[in-house]
């Protein structure tokens, strides 16, 4: 039987940049709560993650920054682009996240925001620890040295 791809499925965000900048150690699926005029926007595509962060405060997770261009059509009940949202996760995974902000000097980055199989928005945010600037160039010259390394398997030497 044909694998058939599932039509709410859709990336709608990624922050290419936060696994230049950041050495992901864990990834965790979150909820987000939104209003309707911001899922419209994301279902036109008008977003940007890349400057945003996720923090926890007073026992809740929330993702700052985040840009959600305004739907055009709700400018009557519209909201604003860069709003503190909610982030839906379970109890345990919540501590989880405030002991490693808080005691081991980690960072929480989203990685991609996308609509799940049922069509709902998820945020894929990844538990994260800064990169110096020699870690950043070490792991360029790997990248650089395994595009090489498949050039030269492909043409046979």
């Amino acid at each position: 039987m044909a694998d058939q791809k599932n039509p709410n499925r859709k990336l709608i965000a990624e922050n290419r940049r936060a696994r230049y900048d950041f050495a992901i150690e864990d990834d965790i699926e979150a909820g987000i709560i939104l209003m309707g005029s911001e899922v419209k926007s994301l279902r036109v595509g008008q977003s940007n993650i890349a400057e945003s962060y996720a923090s926890v405060e007073g026992g809740e997770l929330w993702l700052t920054n985040a840009y959600i261009a305004p739907y055009e059509p709700a400018k009557t009940w519209g909201h604003e682009a860069r709003r503190r949202r909610k982030l839906l996760v379970k109890k345990k995974e919540l501590a989880r996240l405030w002991s490693a902000t808080a005691r081991e000097g980690m960072t929480i980055v989203p990685l991609t925001m996308y609509f799940d199989d049922k069509g709902r928005v998820k945020l894929k945010i990844g538990v994260a620890k800064g990169k110096k600037n020699h870690d950043k160039r070490a792991s360029e010259a790997e990248r650089d040295w395994n595009r090489q390394k498949g050039r030269l398997l492909k043409q046979g030497y």
